[in-house]
């Protein structure tokens, strides 16, 4: 069909001619409204695009943060890793603890360690600045890992009134 022909019949009908297929020998065009195409492609874009986001949490600690504290802020970690973000550990250092890395490397070696085999490290630690920083994500856990392990028939448990009691040594 003619373009212009086209052109009138879209108008006749009160929408518009849009080109829907350009490289194509004829080009391929529809008659539709232009607008409501626009809105309904945005929406489907809107929709596909709001898959599970994955952001990066930062649990920052310094070289002298106590075994105590530095667990709570573990936790907070474990947290985050459980709902399928990345964390992004930093040391702060501070004067002439910048000098004094394999504090920090120690630090991070026993978080991995505390975190065990439920996390992939992304980023190795490595210095910025006055920062080491380390990434780590939550590991993709398979099918067969996955499947609980057969049950084992525990014994009963011992009354506590049937329990040895340990013998009480007097001095003489």
């Amino acid at each position: 069909m003619p373009t212009h022909e086209a052109l009138t019949l879209a108008r006749e009908v009160g929408l518009d001619l849009v080109e829907v297929s350009p490289m194509e020998r004829p080009p391929v065009c529809r008659i539709m409204d232009f607008g409501k195409h626009q809105y309904e492609k945005k929406k489907r874009q809107k929709v596909a695009g709001h898959g599970h986001v994955i952001t990066l949490k930062e649990i920052r600690l310094r070289p002298k943060t106590d075994a105590h504290d530095r667990m709570i802020k573990l936790n907070h970690a474990r947290g985050f890793l459980e709902n399928g973000h990345k964390v992004q550990f930093t040391m702060l250092f501070r004067g002439r603890e910048r000098f004094h890395r394999e504090i920090a490397q120690e630090a991070f070696g026993a978080i991995l360690a505390e975190l065990g085999s439920t996390v992939k490290v992304e980023r190795a630690p490595a210095m910025d600045g006055r920062r080491m920083t380390m990434v780590v994500s939550p590991q993709k856990v398979s099918a067969k890992s996955a499947a609980p392990a057969p049950a084992v028939p525990d014994s009963p448990p011992t009354p506590r009134h049937r329990l040895p009691v340990e013998a009480k040594v007097q001095p003489a």
